[in-house]
């Protein structure tokens, strides 16, 4: 089992990478469960591949699951979703010491943290990540938030879980899609400060996204490995270090609003786009090599994952790209700072960029 701690003064936790975990989470958890019934957060489809195998777990050490199994999908991440959880939650008597178990991907991981934050002033929570996205970036770090028509995440709390459990088995059930997905935020930790990471992507990437356990959990647990030592020198995204991880992340947001958060674009999807418009962006500013860039969009091209912002099909100007850009999280009095590149592996906040130069880019990308 990889063991990579989260050093956070006070509350530190573990991730835990290994093969089987979904199955012996009753064994993983048993110690910090304190009442017979354990509530879990999942969704529809999770439930379906993974719902059997964690209830006999949880049985065997004398455990009675308390299931909420929601609709997959990004839409689940609501206002309604959100106090109908709460209220679900209530109804089980959680208390501040309990722990609840989120079964999921990143939709869930964030619904189930944000209410575990909101509840009592603070509840306990356990993520159980079944994505790779949620394996390798949304489960660790304390980020948890819904969506709401302004834009998404902007309605969130800080709030880290007790511990992960990352079960790279749960990889083996998920569509082509959904894993290809994942790789872009795997890709992000690369291309944000370890070259030679990317390096062994570019030479490993097709393996991994074929079904090979042993890329699989090198991957995970070198991606949590970066982003636990980002997220102990800045959890809060004060100092500058932890904003790294937005890498692609201000492009992305806005293609999956302008696609109306849905599954034409995924997430990672979004992001995977929004790295490579980051390093063009960055060449046309004279920052890095056009050359590199190209690199990285042959990599996402090679791996089926979006390299081409006019093959998305999106009938918008940049200008309207930008306009969601506006409703970013990171805005700080009037101004939007960008994740942009000195190279592969050399990532940096930069907070002089105009939005209309970066209107007229996207224009260019859209419209080639």
């Amino acid at each position: 089992m990889a063991v990579v701690p989260v050093s956070l003064a006070g509350r530190p936790y573990e991730v835990r990478i290994e093969r089987g975990l979904l199955r012996r989470v009753g064994e993983e958890c048993g110690a910090r469960l304190r009442k017979a019934r354990v509530p879990i957060v999942t969704d529809a489809h999770v439930y379906a591949a993974w719902g059997e195998a964690v209830e006999q777990s949880l049985l065997a050490v004398g455990k009675q699951p308390a299931w909420r199994v929601l609709p997959a999908g990004e839409s689940t991440k609501s206002w309604d979703q959100l106090s109908a959880t709460v209220d679900w939650l209530l109804a089980e008597e959680v208390e501040r010491g309990d722990h609840i178990l989120a079964l999921g991907g990143g939709v869930i991981g964030d619904l189930t943290g944000f209410a575990a934050s909101i509840l009592k002033r603070g509840c306990n929570f356990i993520q159980l990540p079944t994505t790779l996205l949620a394996q390798v970036d949304s489960s660790v770090g304390g980020k948890t938030a819904i969506n709401t028509e302004a834009g998404k995440n902007l309605v969130g709390a800080f709030h880290q879980p007790s511990l992960v459990l990352g079960d790279p088995d749960a990889l083996d059930t998920l569509p082509r899609r959904e894993v290809g997905a994942g790789y872009a935020e795997v890709v992000k930790y690369g291309l944000l400060g370890d070259a030679a990471f990317f390096d062994w992507c570019e030479a490993n990437g097709p393996a991994l996204l074929a079904g090979e356990h042993e890329a699989r959990e090198f991957a995970i647990a070198r991606s949590v490995e970066a982003k636990a030592r980002i997220v102990a020198e800045d959890e809060r995204e004060t100092t500058g270090a932890r904003a790294l991880l937005n890498l692609g992340h201000t492009f992305g947001h806005a293609l999956e609003a302008q696609t109306g958060f849905s599954d034409r674009l995924l997430h990672g999807e979004g992001v995977a786009m929004g790295m490579v418009l980051a390093a063009r962006y960055s060449a046309r500013k004279g920052l890095m090599d056009m050359a590199e860039a190209e690199r990285i969009a042959g990599h996402f091209a090679v791996t089926g994952l979006p390299h081409q912002l006019s093959a998305l099909g999106l009938n918008c100007t940049g200008a309207a790209l930008v306009q969601h850009m506006l409703h970013d999280k990171k805005m700080d009095a009037g101004t939007l700072p960008f994740v942009l590149m000195r190279g592969i592996g050399s990532a940096f906040l930069a907070r002089d960029v105009a939005l209309d130069d970066v209107a007229q880019f996207l224009d260019g990308e859209l419209h080639p």
